[in-house]
């Protein structure tokens, strides 16, 4: 008996500790035209949602009320209900591989990286107001925090583009380093994660004139601000490793290895970093303070994810 009150003693935090994370998460598996729904608390899969083709990003509407998927080579944006996965509709829509709402909500930016072109669309009405030919391959984005501007990385010109949202035309179009992909506005300067290198570049807004270096890793990916805004986390694709950065002075701070691609990231309220790894069908859920792991097996070439621990596994 004594051993048993033990192993409960021993149990009861961890058990406490995954009652606290409960809630869904939201995995797309771009290579297997799905949506993996995950128990938070048991990181179990719940069930898939599919999508025509090939889903890659996701972003929750501005009302709280829908999460918008992207199934780019479908030419669909699929509307889910946040809360219970439940399909609200199906939208025609070109090429939506990474998109966002501005800040204040008036536009919705997609970046259609197949077909080289940036569309701005009316954020409420979802209708479309101008169409950017670029070259080429937009991939990522972001806004200026008044939503004037928004920036998009070209990865095979390894060039960002800005543009005016006010006017509705390209503001500059400047080199940043090899293959640019992730993109962040922080503290005044843009960040753009490089693909081909080992390094995030910053980069000034009113030109597009790289300021400085940051070395993370080889195939830095994306970028990301723990909502806390104490950490800043760049994935580092190739290298299979994520490190975490002062947001003030971009020093980094420590090196986790994360086999498998490690691509996007989403924070749970107990601290822990989900990570998509696109080469290993699975998310890795980080304690950042021991730097140990566990995996949630999902489908092939996990890519986005979105988190939502107010939510009722079911």
């Amino acid at each position: 008996m004594c051993r048993l009150y033990l192993l409960i003693a021993l149990l009861l935090p961890a058990m406490i500790g995954r009652a606290e994370a409960a809630g869904i998460a939201f995995i797309i598996n771009s290579g297997a035209a799905s949506v993996s729904v995950i128990d938070m608390g048991t990181l179990q899969e719940l069930r898939r949602i599919p999508v025509l083709r090939e889903p890659h990003h996701l972003v929750l509407s501005p009302d709280k009320k829908s999460l918008l998927i992207g199934d780019t080579t479908g030419n669909e944006m699929l509307f889910i209900d946040p809360n219970t996965g439940v399909l609200q509709k199906r939208m025609p829509m070109a090429d939506p591989y990474q998109f966002g709402f501005s800040p204040d909500g008036k536009f919705l930016v997609v970046a259609g990286l197949a077909r080289n072109q940036i569309d701005v669309y009316d954020g409420v009405s979802l209708t479309m107001i101008k169409r950017f030919p670029v070259v080429s391959t937009p991939s990522h984005l972001d806004y200026a925090p008044n939503s004037s501007v928004v920036y998009v990385s070209l990865q095979d010109s390894d060039k960002l583009i800005a543009i005016n949202l006010k006017t509705m035309s390209v503001q500059w179009t400047e080199p940043v380093g090899k293959t640019p992909a992730g993109v962040m506005w922080l503290n005044g300067k843009v960040l753009v994660a490089n693909m081909g290198t080992d390094y995030v570049s910053e980069v000034d807004p009113a030109n597009g004139r790289v300021l400085r270096k940051i070395v993370t890793g080889k195939g830095a990916h994306t970028v990301f601000l723990a909502p806390d805004r104490k950490l800043l986390w760049v994935n580092n694709r190739a290298a299979g490793t994520t490190v975490s950065l002062d947001p003030a002075t971009l020093k980094p701070i420590r090196t986790y290895a994360i086999p498998g691609g490690p691509d996007d990231i989403d924070f749970a309220p107990d601290g822990k970093l989900w990570i998509t790894r696109r080469w290993a069908e699975k998310v890795a859920v980080l304690d950042p303070d021991t730097g140990a792991y566990e995996t949630v097996k999902v489908g092939r070439s996990p890519h986005g994810l979105w988190l939502n621990p107010k939510a009722t596994a079911r």
